[in-house]
């Protein structure tokens, strides 16, 4: 299939209160159909990876497209210049948050590219550069972290953090719960950073979205018995 084939595939399944609530409330700009979730899941589900696909979608510009990029995108294949290209142009809604983080995680440059994205000066980059680190962990068993590099980010958190841009400190609190849920060596030092860190605030714009308490949410992950239980994938 092609990318064009696909958008005239994603145009009827667009719902307009869908779509103004992403532009309204997430900053998605035009094109945007407005596409539910859960009908860019089928599609995956028929097209599974397609490398070139996912590259063409991105490249459409459309929202919905550019968020189904991410899902069939063959992160194996993915080049430093692909993701260098998918970052730049991650504007908003879960672009920047969830689809470029979720598809560089699974590459083989994921370190290389959180690292250098952390250090952006724009806000945007920065924030999925702290998302990617926060998929790594989720996903890469523990033996293949640096598990002193990652506290080493722990601490730039605790130092930085209450005096980044917004989209930054909402990634730089979902890293340090990423890290205490997912990485048993590091709950505990998690737990403490955030205790210092204290409660986080940041603008999200016009809608519901919350930053959670780190620690609280770190112990309701103790309590079920699920610190250090990977995810099959960061991708959702």
């Amino acid at each position: 299939m092609t990318a064009q084939e696909i958008l005239a595939e994603l145009q009827p399944l667009g719902r307009q209160s869908y779509k103004r609530t992403l532009c309204k409330n997430h900053g998605v700009q035009e094109p945007c159909f407005g596409v539910p979730i859960s009908e860019l899941k089928k599609l995956q589900r028929r097209i599974k990876r397609d490398y070139q696909l996912a590259l063409d979608l991105y490249d459409t510009g459309n929202y919905d497209a550019m968020y189904l990029a991410g899902l069939i995108a063959d992160d194996a294949r993915m080049t430093k210049r692909d993701l260098q290209r998918w970052v730049v142009r991650a504007y908003a809604g879960s672009l920047p948050g969830t689809t470029v983080p979720s598809v560089a995680a699974g590459s083989p440059h994921a370190k290389a590219l959180a690292q250098l994205w952390i250090e952006s000066p724009k806000s945007q980059i920065a924030a999925t550069g702290w998302a990617t680190w926060s998929c790594l962990v989720s996903v890469q068993p523990d033996e293949e972290l640096d598990l002193a590099g990652l506290k080493q980010l722990l601490r730039r958190v605790r130092r930085t953090i209450q005096k980044a841009p917004d989209a930054v400190r909402h990634q730089m609190n979902a890293f340090v719960i990423a890290a205490g849920c997912y990485v048993k060596a590091l709950t505990e030092f998690a737990l403490q950073v955030g205790e210092e860190i204290g409660p986080v605030t940041a603008d999200l714009g016009n809608n519901q979205c919350q930053v959670p308490f780190a620690p609280d949410y770190i112990r309701k992950v103790q309590q079920r018995g699920t610190i250090g239980k990977k995810r099959k994938s960061a991708k959702c």
